[in-house]
């Protein structure tokens, strides 16, 4: 089956390629199985370790093994893996660092990323995303949050703005806001 080039991003082959590198790029030094990049983007594990195999073969990753099981983290010594990590996270990386930036909050029921950045993730076509629109469902201290969102800012380079609700405001509400957010693409972080 052919692939497109993501929205987010089109230089990327696919939003596989892109998924798969904010992954592994996004903390050079943590070692991924492909069936745990598999788990992470919900793709059949054949189509991960082929893209796995074209990553390694533009000497992006780096493989260890150890036993029968084979070990991929970020190839550090790559002189274009910085760059490349910058481009990966900021496009692909948004769920993956708002949930790190955001875990340890209390009081968070559910986050989603929604507005531009969500529809291009999932494929809509449109300008660039400037920035990152989460809404936050709980009753979670507002410091805290705007403390993550900073960071998160920080290491995406992009706004990230918050909307935070009670889960009786989100379930109840017919606003205009809304509806137009239940209406378009959501991406839930989990």
């Amino acid at each position: 089956m052919p692939t497109t080039a993501p929205p987010l991003l089109a230089v990327f082959r696919s939003q596989l390629q892109g998924e798969l590198l904010a992954l592994i790029l996004v903390d050079p030094d943590r070692r991924w199985t492909v069936d745990e990049l598999a788990q992470r983007t919900s793709e059949p594990y054949q189509t991960v370790a082929t893209e796995v195999r074209r990553l390694q073969d533009a000497d992006l990753i780096a493989v260890s093994t150890i036993g029968r099981t084979k070990h991929l983290s970020a190839n550090t010594t790559n002189p274009y893996l910085q760059p490349l990590a910058q481009l990966a996270i900021m496009a692909f990386g948004p769920p993956l660092i708002i949930r790190e930036e955001f875990s340890g909050i209390a009081g968070i029921e559910t986050m989603y990323i929604y507005g531009s950045w969500a529809s291009r993730y999932r494929g809509e076509t449109g300008p660039t995303p400037h920035d990152i629109d989460l809404l936050i469902i709980g009753t979670p201290n507002r410091d805290d949050v705007y403390d993550s969102a900073q960071r998160a800012q920080r290491r995406l380079g992009r706004e990230v703005n918050t909307t935070l609700r009670t889960r009786d405001q989100w379930d109840t509400a017919t606003d205009g806001f809304t509806t137009q957010v239940r209406s378009s693409p959501m991406i839930q972080i989990p």
